[in-house]
């Protein structure tokens, strides 16, 4: 993609460079005003039904609550109603483990074995607040100074958000290879082994360098997901790891275990092949951290870059005191903002578990109101009213 695709900006955002690319929609790295690098993630729109924004709405307010792991990026902001929805979260610098693999080849036992200990730790932090991640693979998963850490949390709400979603053009084949059965058939409610079987699917490929079913179309590798007669193939796998991989690659979710079982196995595997946990983990983060790879150093801001957000910075100061809020179709010094009018382009609405109350005009939440809101603010005050998410979506009445 040439870099006129580029947007300008996102949100509160400056974007630098596109990242990539998934199933979800596009990766920019972005900065704060004040300089920390961020990686922002628009939506497909093709993924932004009203139930789906509600749903990401509900589950992004609950994401920035979480804590007790280093192992999940931290989710920063996100708004689920924009034209596209963004969401920014940490900028994780390092290697995705499917690189690491394809580069250096399949890891060691005692190193597999750290991997989906730190994992299981991280995601039980996640899973104590109430969420899934619902898209666990090799290509989510960074390796880099602090060893694991798991990437696109938070985009969960979008996967698997109709039972259409297997039919998507080119996101199902990285997906479905390591998608539970429950979620293969189209179930909405996966619960929090769905994470475990997806945890098993990297561990796998961490060890043997393939996933546990394959096929050239993703309709033959969904056939077999959902097929209890077929077991996941396990070649190449180490004696020692098979246990528990099985055990957490189980058809049914009642047979693959806990993440603190997964997290015990793996420390008493450790420590069964020779080594301690702590150990392992240095000995992980030595020998999957290639030294001097750019994707592993923390990026800053160049002198241009620099610039841009001091212009940003003034730019936003300008924002907040227009009526209503409105964007300037252009930042200082002619540069362009977001192609798409600026009526249509509000400010960022911070995700909250606030809710607007019905009928007065306006957001929930502190501080003055000016004018009348931007177009989308309204259409987005109309979508909280309709879809006003409690425990459980609540669906309007026909």
């Amino acid at each position: 993609m040439s870099d006129v695709t580029v947007p300008s900006r996102i949100g509160p955002y400056l974007v630098e460079r596109r990242l990539g690319a998934g199933g979800m929609g596009e990766v920019y790295l972005a900065y704060s005003v004040a300089g920390e690098p961020v990686a922002v993630k628009v939506i497909r729109p093709d993924r932004t039904d009203p139930h789906t924004r509600a749903r990401f709405e509900r589950e992004a307010a609950i994401a920035r609550t979480i804590s007790g792991t280093g192992r999940v990026a931290r989710f920063i902001e996100a708004d689920p109603f924009a034209e596209q929805p963004w969401l920014a979260m940490d900028y994780v610098p390092g290697r995705p483990l499917s690189d690491v693999v394809k580069d250096q080849g399949a890891l060691s036992a005692p190193l597999v074995a750290s991997l989906g200990a730190l994992l299981a730790e991280g995601l039980a932090a996640v899973h104590s607040a109430g969420l899934v991640h619902r898209d666990l693979k090799a290509q989510n998963v960074v390796l880099g100074d602090f060893g694991p850490v798991i990437i696109d949390f938070g985009l969960g709400a979008f996967v698997g958000a109709s039972k259409g979603s297997l039919t998507q053009a080119g996101v199902v084949i990285g997906t479905v290879r390591c998608m539970p059965p429950e979620q293969a058939l189209g179930e909405l409610g996966v619960t929090q082994a769905a994470d475990v079987y997806g945890l098993g699917t990297v561990l796998l490929y961490a060890a043997t360098r393939h996933y546990p079913y394959d096929g050239v179309r993703w309709e033959a590798v969904a056939a077999q997901v959902v097929n209890p007669e077929i077991s996941p193939d396990l070649s190449g796998l180490p004696d020692e790891l098979a246990p528990i991989v099985r055990a957490m690659l189980a058809h049914k979710t009642e047979d693959r275990p806990s993440l603190e079982e997964v997290t015990r196995q793996c420390a008493d595997l450790m420590r069964l092949l020779g080594t301690s946990p702590a150990r392992a983990r240095r000995a992980l983060i030595q020998e999957t951290t290639a030294q001097g790879h750019p994707t592993m150093v923390q990026p800053q801001p160049d002198g241009p870059m620099l610039d841009r957000l001091d212009s940003l910075e003034r730019l936003l100061r300008e924002e907040s005191a227009l009526p209503g809020g409105n964007i300037p179709a252009q930042l200082p010094g002619g540069e362009s903002g977001p192609d798409i009018p600026a009526e249509s382009s509000p400010p960022p609405v911070p995700v909250s578990s606030q809710r607007p109350e019905p009928g007065n005009g306006s957001p929930a939440g502190p501080g003055p109101q000016r004018g009348r809101p931007p177009a989308s603010l309204r259409v987005a005050e109309k979508l909280r009213e309709r879809y006003a998410a409690g425990p459980t979506l609540t669906w309007p009445k026909r």
